[in-house]
């Protein structure tokens, strides 16, 4: 690659601000490493006026990207404008024009990596997107390359800021969720459609790629079990937090030997765990390599020079590695191609965990009994049970449990048999737990 290396920046709003900030301010900082000269030589945002107040007046401004992705003086394409429709074809034409390509899009990735995986290969050029998960934090580079000596076991991650914002308002300041997410909205730390971000599907596209990086499987989002935080009751954060745990968003990936389990769902993490006190907007991530036991990467998840900075890192990857042969390089998923094998893939019914378990039923004597009698049926434990106290004469009373490891296929069946007794008053609330510890 030439001395001067010319950046086409696509999308100039908080991350490509950011992106552009961190090229500018430690330019000198970026020669040292890379020896070569690196600059935004081009935008492209369909805001002509926006763009022209943050860059330079020597950057070529496009109104249209797909001129900017045809420019023979552009060597490597930043995408950073979401979505999987514009983006795919946007990025699909400058990979075919020969260019390498950074994007923070974690959709794109999810749903369309493997085409454009392939596609970077034939066309002996660089795909790269450590910013389409967890911001700032190097992760993927961690797995990838730093962690590269082990067999990894298991990912679990708080991967999305928003809803980490929302569950830590509730349980600090006892807030309901609609509070929360208004409050969250508030501050820029939720869109105004919080779908994605609350229903667990910004989560779930992050977590695709980890799996396909920790394991060498196929990148397949249509696997992912989601389940967001828009129906969890500010009780049940209370309750968890008198028994020892924090509720989480949690992304889990975990290998096994014929399968692989991929799930975003709430999860009870015991108080002591270093993640369950990850607070606010941060993000946290645990990798557990065969060798090296448990690691955990924290940071920002989010934000312009957070995001930025991954970014730029994939910049410099590239510019490393562009003259490499480009059997030598570093495989985008971590593992050579010819290597990246299916799995079965774990339908949720088929995942073991330990459960908390929330039911409300009349008050009447011999209640305990019945319920533990339904356990002990299907041979499953129960590691504590209590019961609330209630007003006297109370007629319904909560009972909190929490079980032994059961496969979910039978704990759903336990629970239909519960709530099927005449005591029962409403659907029980059933949230898995995850110790973090093997």
């Amino acid at each position: 690659m030439k001395n001067k290396v010319n950046i086409g920046l696509i999308g100039i709003g908080t991350v490509g601000g950011g992106t552009y900030k961190v090229l500018h301010d430690n330019a000198e900082e970026i020669t040292r490493k890379t020896g070569k000269q690196v600059s935004i030589s081009h935008v492209a945002d369909m805001n002509v006026e926006l763009a022209k107040k943050v860059v330079s007046d020597d950057t070529k401004i496009f109104s249209d990207a797909f001129q900017l992705v045809d420019d023979d003086t552009i060597d490597i394409i930043v995408e950073l404008i979401g979505g999987t429709t514009v983006s795919k074809d946007l990025v699909v034409r400058a990979i075919k024009n020969g260019k390498h390509v950074v994007t923070a899009n974690k959709a794109l990735i999810a749903i369309h990596g493997e085409e454009l995986v392939a596609l970077a290969k034939s066309n002996n050029v660089i795909l790269a997107f450590e910013a389409s998960v967890a911001g700032g934090i190097p992760i993927i580079k961690a797995i990838r390359e730093g962690l590269v000596g082990n067999k990894i076991e298991w990912v679990a991650g708080i991967i999305n800021g928003t809803t980490n914002y929302i569950l830590t308002e509730m349980r600090e300041n006892r807030l309901s969720f609609q509070t929360a997410l208004k409050q969250a909205q508030e501050l820029g730390f939720a869109e105004a459609d919080p779908t994605f971000d609350i229903e667990g599907i910004d989560a779930a596209h992050k977590l695709t790629i980890l799996a396909s990086v920790s394991f060498g499987i196929p990148i397949n989002f249509d696997a992912v079990y989601i389940e967001g935080i828009s129906s969890l009751d500010s009780i049940d954060i209370g309750y968890a937090e008198e028994l020892g745990y924090r509720i989480k968003l949690l992304a889990i990936t975990k290998c096994h030997e014929d399968a692989v389990e991929l799930r975003v769902h709430p999860t009870l993490v015991p108080e002591k765990r270093l993640v369950a006190n990850v607070n606010g907007p941060m993000n946290a991530v645990l990798v557990k390599g065969n060798m090296v036991g448990p690691t955990l990467y924290y940071g920002a998840g989010a934000g312009s020079e957070a995001t930025a900075s991954s970014v730029v890192a994939d910049i410099i990857d590239i510019i490393r590695q562009s003259e490499i042969n480009s059997e030598e390089r570093v495989p985008v998923l971590g593992f050579k191609p010819e290597h990246i094998k299916p799995k079965r893939l774990l339908n949720i019914n088929e995942v073991i965990s330990e459960y908390y378990l929330r039911m409300t039923m009349s008050n009447m004597t011999g209640l305990l009994a019945r319920i533990t009698s339904i356990f002990a049926k299907h041979s499953i434990s129960i590691d504590a049970m209590t019961q609330k106290e209630v007003e006297e004469n109370a007629k319904d009373v909560d009972i909190i449990l929490i079980t032994s490891p059961v496969i979910e296929e039978v704990m759903n069946k336990i629970i239909n048999e519960i709530e099927s007794l005449p005591e029962n008053k409403n659907k029980i609330i059933k949230i898995r737990i995850e110790s973090l510890n093997k």
